[in-house]
Order: C-alpha cells, then structure tokens, then sequence
C-alpha cells in the first residue's frame, strides 16, 4: 500500500497507490530502464511503467520478494512490497515483511553513535581503547590510535571480518587515517564500546535514541520468534535455487541456534550484551552444527549487519537524514551535516567516505548512499539527496538483488552512479 506525502504530480502519485499484482515474466529480454527525465528537482517516485513491468523483471533475475520506498520533502512518501518471504512456500509479502538489510545496518548506527556525541557521553577523536580494550585485539601502537571517527570513516586499517576470530587477534593491517578499509569489525568493537558507556545491549540503545522516537517500530538488530515469522529468506540465482535449494541463511540459523539458550535463559537475544554471548558460546555450538558458530559475535547482534526492518523503517531513518528541522531528541543539525560531510581525503578516489555513508558527487551535486549484501543473499541499497530533502530505499532477498536495486534507482531517480559499476 502507498502512504500520503507531498508529490509533484498528484495525478502520478494517485496511480502508484494502486495495488500492484504479480504478473507472468515475459520471455522477452528486460529493457535498459532509465528515467525519462532530467529535472533535478523531479519526484523520485519510480515511474508506473517501470513498476508494472516489475514482477517480471522479479522473476527474470530470480528475485522473490523487493520492498522499495520513497522520501520526499524529508518525509516517507511512498512504499510498495512485492512478491514472497520463500519462493517455495509462496508466503506473500506485506508492507508488515522485515527485511535484512545488511550493511544498510551500519548508518543507522553511526547516526546513534553521534547521537552519543551530541550529548557528551563518546568523543570521536579519543583513541576507543581509553574506553575498552576487548580481549580479542592485538597488542600494536596502531591499535591505540584507532578513534570513532576512523571507525566511521572506515579509516581503521582494521580488516572487514577476521577469517578464524575464534584464534586471531584483530590487527590492523596500516595505520589508522592513512587510507580507506571497509571494516565490519571496526563497527563490533565501536558498538562495545557504546555497551561498556550505556551500559546496555546494541539494541536497546537503539530502541531508546533512534527506533522508538523515529517510530521505527519494526526495526532491530536482535532476533525472536516474532520477527523470525515476518522475516525473508535469501535466495541464490534462478539456476542455484534450481539446483541446490535454498542457501544458507547464515544469520538466521546463528541466531535461531543461541535462542534456544536464550529460552532456557529466559534473556531475549536483544537484551544480550558480549560478555553474554561469550557465556553462552560453548553450549550454542554443541547445540549447532560444527563451524556454524565459531566466536561470540556469531550470536551476538551486530551493528554492522544484523539490522531488520521494514522498508517503511529504513525510509523513515532516511527521512531523518534529508528532513529540516530536525526532532529535538535527533543530531543536532551541524553534526547531521557532519555526518554527510567528507571525513578523510584519499587521493585518487572517485568516491568520499562521511561518518558512516559513502558521498558520490553526480552532475546534480552530492548524494549520500550506502550497499548492502549478506551471504550473497541479501542486496539493498538507500540512497539520498539532502539538498532536495528526498531518498530511495531497495531492499531484496536475493543474489541477484543488486541487479534490481540498481534498475529501480535508475528509473526513479535518473542517476546512473558509478557505485554501481566500480
């Protein structure tokens, strides 16, 4: 179903409100779609055309479910869910599906750690170890020099994800500030350092600076029975699902082995801290199959990549980052701008990091974005215009998903990013 907001063209907005059925793929090749027009201050609702033709570009490129939402004039504007949460079950999905969005996890914590430093409770250029020094990490000058601000900009050094945690220290591989590494792990130690200053799990104090004043009342980056129920399954390639079945869920199976331990601990896996989910490591893994979980962050939720929600969801965190004025309990509006700013100067990059967003700047001026994509099965993408106070959500369930998303974004938006092709 659509939601009300202001539109360009009511006429245009009244025809995307209409309920959208599955229709047949055609076995014609999918056209190249691309937004007729170039009016920068155009709508970024994707046209009708494009989202009539929709289910059969879904089922060409093996896609089962696709959640799409739209901001406009810094509010959720538009939203539309197709398809089904399991291709072979055929559960349809709603506007109640939750969706993994992968590393769409990470902005949405980065605007929670500035909303610590707003209020003084973390600096982001005090080295992280002067507030916690897990067991995990290597003893190393770099490791001492790494600050929130690197985490966010992905200037640690730090490696994406360690091959072997359960035996390997975490190390940087250069010295903090000096150049550009995508960091997962960055994110984990960041988000035990807002534990050890909250004194809270990740996810209630996400539910209490962001989700619940937001409205995001379908996000979390724990796990339960409820949102277990609503949740999609992540697909391979049309030919793999022929093939082999459906992939591993690798998240879900992690997180549905250490519910049982939280049942019989009667501590729901949202209320789990790390020290938590190091006590519970050695009886989740005899309950699991060998090598499903090997480390304590394999079951504990996860700032950089367990996030769930709906689509609406991560199109109203979107709007908080286009919206003016701000809520009073939001960032304050030099740090929102912060957050969209370039943090770091890498020569030769065509692409600048801000504080937990990546800056692309196209011939209609800067536009913040990030990309999602968990065991190859989940793809999603968000992007936005602060400018002109409007943003694009994807989010799918399939290998094949980047494929979509990049689709959708073209023909709503008319921008051809080089994110998608570097």
């Amino acid at each position: 179903m659509s939601l009300p907001g202001p539109m360009h063209d009511p006429a245009r907005r009244q025809l995307l409100m209409a309920s959208l059925g599955m229709a047949v793929a055609s076995a014609l090749p999918l056209p190249v779609w691309a937004a007729p027009m170039c009016d920068p201050e155009h709508d970024w609702m994707p046209p009708q055309a494009f989202l009539d033709d929709l289910p059969r570009q879904m089922q060409a490129l093996g896609v089962p479910a696709v959640g799409i939402a739209v901001v406009e004039q810094g509010r959720l504007a538009w939203s539309q869910v197709w398809g089904v949460l399991h291709a072979q079950r055929q559960t349809p999905a709603n506007d109640d599906t939750i969706f993994e969005v992968a590393s769409l996890s990470k902005p949405v914590f980065a605007y929670a750690v500035l909303q610590l430093v707003d209020r003084g409770v973390l600096s982001l250029d005090r080295p992280l170890v002067d507030y916690l020094r897990p067991d995990y990490l290597a003893r190393h000058p770099w490791v001492d020099k790494i600050t929130a601000r690197d985490v966010l900009r992905h200037s640690s050094g730090l490696p994406n994800w360690r091959k072997d945690p359960a035996h390997e220290k975490l190390m940087p591989m250069v010295a903090p500030g000096t150049r550009i590494d995508y960091s997962g792990e960055a994110l984990v130690w960041l988000q035990l350092v807002v534990e050890s200053l909250t004194g809270e799990s990740l996810d209630a104090t996400m539910q209490r600076l962001l989700f619940k004043p937001a409205g995001m009342r379908d996000s979390s980056y724990g796990w339960n029975d409820e949102l277990a129920a609503r949740s999609v399954y992540g697909h391979g390639t049309p030919d793999e699902m022929t093939a082999n079945g459906m992939p591993a869920q690798m998240l879900r199976e992690q997180f549905s082995a250490a519910q049982k331990v939280a049942d019989r601990w009667h501590k729901p896996l949202p209320d789990w801290r790390y020290a938590d989910a190091e006590r519970a490591l050695a009886e989740v893994q005899t309950d699991s199959p060998p090598g499903l979980v090997n480390w304590a962050g394999d079951i504990l939720a996860n700032s950089a990549a367990s996030l769930r929600c709906t689509v609406q969801d991560y199109a109203r965190f979107m709007a908080l980052m286009v919206a003016e004025p701000s809520p009073d309990w939001a960032l304050r509006p030099a740090t929102r701008e912060l957050m969209l700013t370039r943090q770091i100067d890498v020569p030769g990059r065509w692409t600048d990091k801000a504080l937990g967003w990546n800056i692309e700047n196209t011939l209609r001026g800067p536009v913040f974005y990030h990309s999602g994509s968990n065991g190859n099965i989940f793809k999603a993408f968000a992007l936005g215009d602060a400018a002109r106070q409007r943003a694009i959500v994807v989010l799918t369930n399939a290998t094949q998903g980047n494929l979509l998303y990049r689709r959708v974004v073209r023909a709503a938006t008319g921008l051809d990013l080089l994110a998608f092709d570097v």
